[in-house]
């Protein structure tokens, strides 16, 4: 009976010993399987997300010879805010620390509009405010936040008094990378002040829940004006551009069908349009008016080959155009007063 007991205990023990090995060259083929194929935490389109990921053996310094932007942008446009003025950024980083208030830019950074707007955008090119819980792809990115305190400045008294650097550094949550890719100066109304109007055209980069960078364009207007020998920055407007509504719905965004509906169908304005004339992305129409007037409607070309009207002119009597304002709006309310 005895030996009979001790050759049970003894089977026990071999088959607790076995379903013990077993178990755990499961578990690790489980945690193989795991490590190899981890299970996507997202879906996309129906199908299984994953992310592009980067090992740390393959990280490397980029040669001066390789480049960049191909990496980092898909248009084709030449990037123009392309100062090397970090030697600047640098300066000012490491001898004002959480000294906003203390900088004062170099005045050859703002010596004229080109050079304030040009400068502006290379300070902002590699700054990079990472929002919670958005990423891009890869850890840091450029200069991080280190670039804003110094374009902060880049801004007018009156508009820092309307905007603090707390806002400032807001506005750029979720803005990664920064080209400037057109820049044009426009005309004003009723400009009282001397200040400059320049169209301007933006490609960013943003993150996203998803892991992966998403780019974004914007269009708009950046005011400048003088303060001491300086060229400051006083007002900026943005405007997101779509890349859906544009080609899949309406006429508005292509010029010669505005011209035509909103000058000639609303207004009855147009007698003859003659054939646009192009110079890169800006387009000039021009057309005999109904009341024995030529006018030149002018627009800039975006990214997305969208139109953006700039300006309108009326030739005086001596051949000079004279900048005016027309409401094509205004003639479809005067037709339905009718």
């Amino acid at each position: 009976m005895g030996n009979l007991l001790t050759l049970v205990v003894i089977n026990k023990k071999k088959v607790f010993v076995s379903l013990t090995i077993i178990f755990i060259f499961v578990l690790v083929f489980l945690l193989f399987l795991k490590i190899t194929n981890p299970i996507p935490s997202q879906m996309v389109m129906g199908g299984i997300l994953y992310t592009q990921n980067y090992k740390k053996v393959e990280e490397k310094a980029i040669s001066k010879a390789e480049d960049v932007e191909k990496y980092v942008r898909p248009s084709d446009l030449p990037v123009l805010n392309n100062r090397n003025i970090y030697s600047v950024i640098r300066f000012f980083s490491q001898n004002y620390q959480n000294k906003v208030s203390e900088i004062v830019l170099p005045k050859e950074l703002l010596k004229s509009p080109e050079e304030t707007l040009i400068n502006y955008f290379s300070v902002l090119r590699d700054a990079a405010n990472i929002e919670a819980g958005k990423h891009a792809g890869c850890g840091s990115i450029g200069w991080s936040e280190t670039p804003y305190p110094v374009a902060y400045h880049f801004l007018s008294e009156p508009y820092q008094k309307k905007l603090s650097y707390e806002e400032y550094l807001e506005s750029f949550e979720n803005i990664l990378h920064t080209s400037l890719i057109k820049y044009n100066e426009v005309p004003v109304y009723n400009n009282q002040t001397g200040m400059l109007r320049y169209f301007i055209e933006i490609e960013t980069i943003g993150g996203s829940e998803k892991n992966i960078a998403n780019f974004t364009y914007y269009y708009g207007f950046i005011d400048l004006i003088k303060e001491d020998d300086q060229y400051k920055i006083s007002s900026i407007e943005y405007t997101g551009e779509n890349y859906l509504c544009a080609p899949m719905h309406g006429w508005s965004h292509d010029a010669e069908a505005s011209v035509q509906i909103r000058y000639g169908g609303w207004c009855d304005l147009i007698k003859e349009l003659y054939p646009t004339i192009q110079n890169g992305y800006e387009k000039n129409i021009y057309f005999a008016g109904t009341d024995g007037n030529d006018y030149l409607i002018v627009f800039f070309q975006l990214t997305n080959d969208t139109d953006i009207e700039i300006a309108q002119y009326k030739k005086n009597k001596d051949g000079t155009w004279e900048l005016i304002k027309l409401d094509p709006e205004k003639c479809i309310k005067d037709k339905n007063r009718q």
